[in-house]
């Protein structure tokens, strides 16, 4: 963004801080095969992102906290389809035991590990996550996932809404073209989260700055 555009932002009192996490929680969205293949959802730089969510994985999993992971899955039949796969009519191949529909192989659920199964773009909407995070203590959620621009953007906001503070790594979202995941990036620190690089974040949580 223009230099213009960011004193604009922060002579409104855009962007401020939401300070050092205290409790977090790890959500990883829809990073499965379909997204990984440019021939099917994926392409941009969702693979890289996918990559560089492996460590913040193991680091989640050192630290025990707790972890959800969420994917996209319609019913065979399409009986549960709606107006998001009006939108997009390919995601209804999405089922439960699609291929495409799989956790990538490198971001595997553990046992403990929350999997929402959603087929709203947002985590959050009708599923059990807000009230999994508040029974494990949780108000501040780590975010991964793909698209930047789609359900990652949509349950930060509505992680924002319930109440939790989201910190978006952002070598850790994807999405299929640049300019949408850098408009989406911008927005999201501005409004709704922090967007930070995993280095950023784990001084943040030492307390370093």
């Amino acid at each position: 963004m223009s230099d213009s555009t960011m004193d604009l932002y922060r002579r409104q009192g855009f962007g401020c801080s939401l300070g050092k996490p205290s409790r977090p929680g790890l959500l990883i969205i829809d990073f499965i095969n379909g997204f990984a293949d440019p021939a099917i959802f994926g392409g941009g730089n969702i693979n890289e992102a996918i990559a560089a969510t492996v460590p913040v994985l193991e680091m989640a999993r050192a630290m025990k906290w707790p972890i959800a992971h969420a994917r996209i899955v319609f019913a065979d039949d399409g009986a549960n389809a709606n107006i998001f796969s009006i939108k997009a009519t390919s995601i209804l191949k999405l089922t439960e035991d699609s291929v495409e529909s799989a956790f990538v192989p490198e971001l595997q659920p553990a046992p403990g590990e929350l999997v929402i199964r959603k087929t709203s773009p947002s985590a959050f909407f009708e599923t059990n996550l807000r009230s999994w995070l508040t029974q494990h203590n949780v108000d501040s959620l780590l975010i991964a996932g793909c698209s930047t621009s789609g359900c990652v953007r949509a349950s930060v906001h509505d992680a924002m809404c319930c109440g939790f503070r989201p910190y978006v790594l952002m070598e850790c979202v994807g999405d299929r073209a640049t300019a949408p995941h850098e408009a989406n990036l911008f927005d999201m620190q501005q409004k709704y989260a922090e967007v930070l690089s995993f280095r950023e974040f784990q001084d943040r949580l030492a307390g370093n700055v």
